[in-house]
This record gives C-alpha cells, structure tokens and sequence, in this order.
C-alpha cells in the first residue's frame, strides 16, 4: 500500500506502487519483486506505464482510453497499433472493484476521520 493525498492521481504513484509490491513464492523463499501480470483500469492507460511494464518484461492488461483510441485513429498509419487487450482476462479485474468496494462501506475510511497516515494504515489493514 501506498498512501498519498485524496486528490493524486493513480497515473503518477504506479511506480511507487510497482516498486514497493512483493509476491510471495508458493514454497520457502523470499517474494519476487516483479509481478507475472498486471491488471489495471483506465486511470492507467498510457504509453509510459505500458513501456515501464514491457522494459520489466511485466505482462498488462489495461484497457484504453477513449480520447487515446481517437488520437490513434486521427494519426493513421504513422501511428502505432492499439495495445493489446484480453478481455477475459480483464474479467478478474473484479476480485480488486470488490475489494475497494468492501473497504469503502467501512465508514471511517470512507470519509477518512483519521488525522495520521499511519492510523488510516492501521485501519485499511484492519478493514483488509
């Protein structure tokens, strides 16, 4: 986890997330550091994200943007092709929507009344 104010957006703090994320081995052993697949959602549909995922050889699915679709279509064929998009996969996006949603009906995190970041920690684990 990784907090920030109410009003950054999730664009800017995916390679905070990305960096701080570890994923426990099935056996003995300490996490890995890099994620087989990413699922995101629109807010992190853009070129640099995709290009940090590729250059960690990190696999994504992440839908695109109206307004990125449009600005491909203007650009004709000087402009790339659409990213890669398997909407089966996207379908297990909802396990985390679920997620959010289950720690959003919790009232004091909703409407964060803790002052510190350190005790809406506390509270987002407690609510996890």
């Amino acid at each position: 986890m990784v907090f920030t104010g109410g009003n950054t957006n999730d664009y800017a703090q995916f390679t905070a997330v990305m960096e701080t994320t570890r994923v426990p081995r099935l056996g003995p052993g300490r996490p890995r550091v890099r994620p087989d697949h990413v699922l995101g959602d629109k807010g992190y549909s853009s070129t640099a994200i995709r290009a940090w995922l590729r250059r960690r050889g990190i696999g994504h699915t992440i839908p695109e943007r109206a307004d990125q679709a449009g600005n491909r279509h203007r650009g004709g064929s000087r402009v790339c092709r659409p990213p890669a998009f398997d909407k089966q996969v996207y379908k297990q996006r909802n396990v985390v929507e679920r997620c959010f949603n289950r720690l959003k009906q919790w009232r004091g995190i909703a409407t964060r009344y803790d002052k510190t970041a350190q005790s809406y920690e506390a509270a987002v684990t407690l609510a996890s």
